[in-house]
């Protein structure tokens, strides 16, 4: 594997596709070639499982945390195999929004679910395949609705989940970050877009000269 791989994580509202597409742009500047992708939805298999997963309604009924956890897996799985892993072999750089971390924040930490039976299959999906950085954006859950409202549109089934829940993801990100520094840039998402465009990409430098 040749290429880079970047993931983009944080609550909603946090700012990952904006901060994600700037450094699209800028790499591309520097003549990198790029993937920007997400999970789920970044496979045509991933879009149907992203539609059922995230606006699946009275359609689907209420989805149990165990089944929640698979099928986000079940969409990594398809997506690293067609997607991802081709990418990093070509010796592109792959910039992501959500992958592991987020099964482990949302399905660990938000549904309460065994942290190290999350991991397990998220890793199995995966292949094992780990990013060499990821930025979490951190921001107060009440900031990131108030930033959804000013969006417009309808929340999403995990948007609709209560303060609590939001909490806890917000904790369960830190707690990651806190364990894996190394590889994770912590930024506070309520600065301003450029000033954090600049720290990103002053840690992607270091990464693409290492």
């Amino acid at each position: 594997m040749s290429g880079v791989f970047i993931t983009f994580e944080g609550g909603d509202g946090a700012g990952k596709s904006t901060q994600a597409e700037l450094l699209e742009a800028w790499l591309e500047a520097r003549g990198r070639a790029v993937l920007r992708t997400r999970e789920p939805g970044g496979t045509p298999l991933g879009s149907r499982l992203r539609e059922l997963l995230l606006h699946g309604g009275e359609e689907i009924g209420e989805v149990a945390p165990r089944a929640e956890a698979l099928l986000y897996a079940a969409d990594r799985a398809q997506h690293v195999a067609r997607l991802v892993r081709p990418a990093l072999d070509r010796g592109d750089v792959v910039v992501q929004d959500r992958y592991i971390d987020s099964s482990l924040a949302y399905q660990g930490a938000g549904r309460v679910l065994e942290l190290a039976e999350v991991r397990r299959i998220s890793e199995w999906a995966a292949g094992g395949l780990w990013p060499q950085l990821t930025v979490l954006l951190d921001l107060d859950p009440a900031a990131g609705v108030e930033r959804r409202r000013a969006r417009g549109g309808a929340a999403d089934r995990l948007e609709a989940e209560r303060g609590a829940f939001h909490e806890a993801v917000r904790r369960g990100f830190l707690a990651l970050a806190d364990a894996d520094p190394t590889r994770y840039l912590v930024l506070d998402a309520t600065r301003p877009v450029q000033d954090l465009h600049r720290d990103v990409t002053a840690r992607v430098s270091e990464l693409l000269e290492a």
